[in-house]
């Protein structure tokens, strides 16, 4: 709507613009066509627009604060145009003008002036109430989508939350079983699960970041994880040039190379190799994610597991579309993809 543009300083100059016009054309109705003076024609024209004016900006200063219904609006129009004639006549009275001819035409005209006056007062005090609708209807809508955003967020970082402590745990039990064995190696996880989390903590303010940013904080994990798998977890990423310079959500590959190991490697004995491929296509990020999968030994998933649905979830409300991750099983391959618009 044109009126939902508009600032009150606009609204204010196009009002006054508007009331000048209207003097213009009655006082040259005035003057052309009843033949008075041009100005007693100029005169009668000012006076009986500046109070007409005046009672429209009463009417829309009393709209800006207060919406009353049709009918008040009615009886406000009604009284408020009344009294502008009133004044009119009685003002054009005291001036003493030397023409009788023009007082007998006031005479004359003062219903034709009075309907008019009706209609002016009742088209400012409409156009003042639309106004006013649309600027609390618009203030309304920007308050739901401060809400709606508010909410987006809460729920983007509760996601993102829950999906911290799982690796975590797994990773503390590991140091925890190392400590004894393996101190050395217990060090070196402590110091690589310091350098991640501290890279997460970074992130958190971070609602997008290129594929280069993404495979080197998901490296960090990976060399966390294959210090509990050791040789049996193995990982391959072959990105194209134009893929690591393109945007995708933090932190959106841990949970899917997490979900790809937990199901390549829990079920296996032998070595794993996930492999983690990027392209640019068709304006598109494009990631696949793929692991070895065993249906005779791999206990049935129905769906796409916690891990999975959490990255759906997020992806939907981010773009609000839920056709950006898909899985597929490929006789022993597991593969997981995702497209990240641009």
């Amino acid at each position: 709507m044109v009126l939902r543009n508009y600032s009150y300083r606009k609204l204010a100059l196009t009002y006054v613009i508007w009331c000048v016009c209207w003097v213009g054309l009655q006082g040259f109705a005035l003057y052309a066509t009843f033949g008075f003076p041009w100005r007693l024609a100029l005169l009668d024209a000012c006076i009986t627009n500046f109070l007409l004016a005046l009672a429209g900006y009463v009417m829309i200063s009393i709209m800006r604060f207060y919406q009353p219904g049709q009918v008040v609006r009615l009886v406000m129009s009604v009284i408020f145009s009344s009294l502008c004639m009133f004044i009119f006549k009685q003002t054009m009275i005291g001036l003493e003008i030397d023409d009788p001819a023009y007082y007998e035409f006031l005479d004359r005209s003062m219903i034709i002036r009075a309907l008019y006056g009706w209609l002016m007062v009742s088209l400012i005090s409409t156009i003042s109430w639309l106004w006013s609708s649309v600027k609390e209807q618009q203030e309304m809508e920007l308050r739901n989508a401060s809400t709606e955003k508010l909410a987006r967020e809460a729920e983007l970082s509760r996601i993102r939350q829950q999906l911290q402590p799982h690796f975590l745990f797994n990773s503390l039990n590991s140091i925890s079983a190392l400590a004894g064995s393996k101190p050395e190696q217990a060090r070196k996880m402590i110091q690589q699960l310091s350098d991640f989390l501290r890279g997460t903590l970074k992130k958190d303010d971070q609602q997008l970041v290129t594929l280069a940013e993404e495979l080197e904080h998901l490296n960090l994990y990976l060399e966390i994880e294959k210090v509990r798998f050791g040789h049996r977890l193995k990982t391959t990423i072959t990105c194209d040039a134009a893929s690591t310079a393109m945007t995708m959500p933090s932190l959106l590959l841990q949970p899917v190379v997490e979900n790809a190991i937990k199901f390549g490697l829990y079920d296996t004995t032998g070595e794993t190799n996930i492999a983690i491929e990027g392209k640019n296509e068709e304006g598109y990020l494009v990631i696949r994610v793929q692991n070895p999968f065993d249906p005779a030994t791999s206990v049935p998933r129905q769906g796409t597991g916690y891990g999975l649905s959490s990255v759906q979830r997020r992806l939907y409300l981010l773009y609000a579309r839920q056709d950006l991750l898909a899985t597929e099983q490929n006789e022993n391959q597991f593969i997981t993809q995702l497209k990240i618009p641009q």
